[in-house]
């Protein structure tokens, strides 16, 4: 996310940085600033509505109101369905599924209210769109998003509010280490942790493009989606995945 949050400012959006820790919400509003734009830190639980509330109140009383909603709030459990408590599963789907939803249904009722023809851009992932093992309550949260998606779209398209999606994938790390470090925030590793343990094989040798995209890419890909040159479109996936979901499944391009 923290890709999308400095592309969106380098493109001239003023920012809300959002995030169930404080002290990370603050860190990326103040990198923000730090380039010269403008950009405030709210600490919110995207699933209490209360707090969802509270957050876009502050967002309205800061610039006046919101023309761009990116709903990528996640948390990572790698369990599947032999071994995943209910607790754990009600959680992680509520953070991704009923944040979105939160978010986007008090968002779009500012936007009607202010007659803000605005972009609402869900996150997806790959393992939304294909059968992840040991992951169950991600990849069934991430795949609903993206009927979620669909479906938002369609609703709001009367009230010219253009709602679409952007998967990203395994994502090159060294990007994300560096704007740890700049950011001053510890770095959480790889999401497939087991990878530098050499449990996992390189993820770029599966990617037809031989690399991984970075953050800045998915962050170029979301301004695209927020700008008038996307205007006829929307319900729309767009995947930055290097080709990884297209790739027919027996193909090894690293082999190849």
């Amino acid at each position: 996310m923290g890709g999308i949050a400095e592309e969106l400012a380098r493109a001239g959006a003023n920012l809300v940085c959002v995030d169930i820790r404080e002290d990370h919400a603050v860190k990326c509003a103040a990198a923000i600033v730090a380039e010269g734009h403008e950009a405030i830190g709210v600490a919110c639980d995207v699933t209490d509505e209360d707090q969802v509330v509270a957050a876009i109140s502050k967002a309205t009383g800061r610039f006046g109101g919101v023309d761009i909603l990116v709903n990528g709030a996640a948390q990572f459990n790698f369990k599947g369905v032999l071994n995943m408590p209910l607790d754990e599963w009600r959680r992680q789907t509520d953070i991704i599924l009923t944040g979105a939803f939160l978010f986007t249904k008090h968002m779009a009722q500012l936007m009607i209210q202010q007659d803000r023809k605005g972009n609402i851009i869900n996150i997806i992932s790959t393992a939304g769109h294909q059968g992840e093992p040991g992951n169950v309550g991600y990849g069934t949260a991430k795949g609903g998003l993206l009927n979620f998606t669909r479906s938002v779209a369609m609703e709001l398209s009367a009230y010219g509010i253009r709602v679409n999606s952007l998967t990203p994938t395994a994502t090159d790390q060294s990007e994300g280490r560096e704007r740890a470090a700049r950011w001053g925030v510890d770095w959480p590793g790889p999401r497939l942790g087991q990878r530098a343990a050499g449990l996992i094989p390189d993820a770029s040798r599966g990617a037809p493009l031989l690399r991984l995209p970075g953050p800045t890419h998915y962050g170029k890909a979301a301004v695209f989606l927020a700008s008038d040159d996307a205007e006829m479109i929307t319900g729309f996936d767009l995947r930055v995945d290097a080709g990884a979901i297209s790739r027919y499944w027996i193909w090894s391009p690293g082999d190849a």
